[in-house]
């Protein structure tokens, strides 16, 4: 059954550490989900992205509880 999922960019502190982009998601587990999370993670920090900077990306279900997340301090 499938279920949604945030994926939240998070800007670094220095920067002012907000919210860049929340994506939300349809997956049918939570594995993959956390892999799309960390598709997203790759790609905002490729050198030739555009687009504020990223520094942590997290993932949360759909009652807004935080699954997952990865930061650059990781």
């Amino acid at each position: 059954m499938y279920e949604t999922y945030r994926i939240e960019t998070i800007g670094p502190e220095t920067e002012g550490g907000g919210l860049v982009r929340r994506t939300l998601i349809r997956a049918d587990s939570v594995d993959a989900a956390k892999d799309r999370a960390l598709r997203v993670f790759a790609k905002a920090r490729r050198p030739q992205s555009t687009g504020p900077r990223v520094e942590t990306v997290r993932l949360l279900n759909g009652a807004g509880y935080e699954l997952f997340s990865v930061s650059t301090r990781d």
